[in-house]
């Protein structure tokens, strides 16, 4: 699925600018992500050195109000457990993945959905990288941007 459906590309960059008059896309909640480059946004406690996602005004370990930064999670991680959902509203494919995924560099734990793979097909520890994902639009006709995981590990398709 395409990131937005009116933008120009810039090879030279690989980034897209709406075109004029047209609002830029955005993450559909504030503090949620970056767009260049894709990373989702947590938070790392000074103290403890716990790394939390979404951004948290405090240590979900030591429970310090002070000294918790926001930080760039890595788009690298790898399926630590996952279900195949195949009963949804009106409106949603089925079957999709929802998956665990485990950021290894960050020590981080995040619930997504994974593409990339037949639900029979995915396994405990796949390789997964993060991918942007069209969720929505704003009021002022903005494209919101969500996420999702794109299993990158064997047997996927290219």
């Amino acid at each position: 699925m395409p990131l937005t459906n009116s933008t120009t590309t810039s090879h030279a960059t690989g980034t897209t600018a709406p075109p004029d008059g047209v609002p830029a896309a955005r993450p559909f909640r504030d503090g949620l992500l970056t767009l260049e480059p894709p990373r989702l946004l947590g938070s790392r406690c000074l103290a403890c050195c716990t790394t939390a996602f979404p951004v948290r005004e405090f240590c979900p370990a030591c429970r310090a109000v002070e000294g918790v930064e926001p930080v760039a999670l890595s788009p690298k991680g790898r399926v630590h457990s996952f279900t195949v959902v195949r009963q949804a509203p009106p409106g949603v494919d089925v079957p999709y993945v929802l998956a665990w995924i485990d950021l290894p560099s960050d020590q981080v734990r995040l619930m997504s959905t994974l593409v990339g793979l037949a639900p029979e097909e995915v396994a405990l520890n796949l390789p997964a990288e993060l991918e942007l994902t069209a969720f929505g639009t704003a009021e002022d006709g903005g494209e919101l941007l969500g996420y999702r995981f794109r299993a990158t590990g064997a047997g996927v398709a290219g």
